[in-house]
């Protein structure tokens, strides 16, 4: 038995400081969830979770709370350098099935490359699922004409957040998927 999460919401942030710990704090603060205690989990997109709006979700969590999330971040110190951060989300048109969520991460990746990355990476681990042959390296219309014609997938989705480092100190981009209950 364990517990499955009724909702989720997305969230995404970035902290500048010259500490590395303390620039992921200010990323966890911008992204609104930095008050809960996080347990990163895997891939899998509960059957019946719905998306929730961000204000909502963060209203439902509590500070000191074990709280569950896909997250993704990346940090650097180097002047100059291009991060990104992203979650995906792809959901099965069965309601009653589970869907995926991926984490996607990259240096000298835009915001919409990573985001881009992460729906396909979610989308392909869920086509694997349904019997779905599907190629992440195909152009984004062949793999649309893919999911209409299965009619087993009903969209992808993600959140982003990249950033470019600056000089003197730590830059950290962070993107999640939070469940609540």
């Amino acid at each position: 038995m364990g517990f499955v999460p009724r909702g989720m919401f997305l969230t995404k942030g970035v902290g500048r400081h010259r500490e590395e710990l303390h620039s992921f704090e200010l990323a966890l603060r911008d992204a609104g969830i930095e008050k809960c205690n996080l347990v990163q989990v895997s891939s899998i997109l509960p059957p019946g979770c719905r998306l929730i709006a961000k204000a909502r979700g963060i209203k439902e969590i509590r500070p000191g709370a074990i709280t569950f999330c896909v997250m993704s971040r990346c940090c650097s110190n180097e002047p100059g350098r291009l991060l990104s951060a992203s979650v995906g989300c792809a959901v099965p048109a069965d309601k009653r099935a589970y869907g995926y969520i991926s984490e996607h991460h990259a240096f000298g990746q835009t915001g919409r490359q990573a985001g881009d990355r992460a729906e396909d990476l979610a989308a392909a681990m869920l086509a694997s699922t349904l019997g779905i042959d599907f190629n992440v390296d195909e152009s984004w219309d062949e793999k649309r004409e893919i999911f209409r014609i299965s009619g087993k997938i009903v969209g992808t989705r993600n959140i982003t957040q990249s950033s470019i480092v600056k000089s003197g100190g730590y830059t950290t981009v962070m993107a999640a998927v939070v469940f609540v209950f």
